[in-house]
């Protein structure tokens, strides 16, 4: 699974699909780790708080061809900032469809009056659990884990969900996770920073 969709799961791990974050805080997370995928897959990096696209070839994956493709027709914006909030207006349904296209939740309109609302219930409760069970696991393990959780936890922790993970941790893990975010590579590290100042600033702002 990638990472936005488990971060995903972890941000909505609830019989409803309710969100345990702010909304603006949900979709900056999820942001984060759609640029994090492509990242890891090789195709952009990040330094100078600017995006640059290294490999124009599709990846694999839909939603990170569109992710990709948005950045290379869109070449004239390249911060980093800039990127996650735009990519925070549509990421929580772009990653739910994702999640629901690979049979991990169910979508469900809900109409009240004039509005109709969308969310994306779990299929199986264990599955959706999963990803946060694991999380925890690899912070109170000595083995040092690979690039893509420790991001996955950095950004975890940036977007204020750091309690769903290690909801009866102690210090211990505490003090392991932010040393699983310092040995983060250059680029990865700069994101989960980003990351956090952004939605530190969105939700003083009241954004919704």
């Amino acid at each position: 699974m990638l990472i936005a969709d488990e971060f995903f799961l972890i941000a909505h791990n609830d019989s409803r699909g309710k969100a345990k974050l702010h909304p603006s805080a949900t979709g900056l997370g999820l942001a984060a780790g759609l640029l994090a995928e492509l990242i890891l897959f090789g195709q952009i990096t990040v330094s100078g708080g600017l995006v640059t696209v290294l490999d124009r070839r599709p990846p694999a994956d839909a939603l990170a061809h569109t992710v990709l493709d948005q950045l290379i027709g869109e070449s004239q914006h390249q911060a980093v900032r800039t990127w996650l909030a735009f990519l925070s207006q549509s990421s929580t349904t772009s990653v739910g469809e994702r999640l629901a296209r690979a049979g991990v939740l169910r979508r469900q309109e809900n109409r009240r009056l004039l509005r109709t609302t969308v969310s994306y219930l779990p299929i199986d409760l264990n599955a959706a659990a999963w990803p946060a069970t694991r999380l925890r696991a690899l912070v109170e393990r000595p083995e040092q884990p690979l690039v893509s959780d420790a991001t996955l936890l950095g950004l975890v922790a940036a977007a204020g969900l750091t309690r769903e993970v290690l909801w009866s941790a102690g210090p211990r893990a505490h003090h392991r996770l932010a040393t699983l975010v310092q040995s983060l590579p250059a680029p990865l590290k700069e994101l989960v920073v980003h990351t956090e100042a952004a939605v530190g600033a969105a939700v003083l702002r009241g954004i919704p």
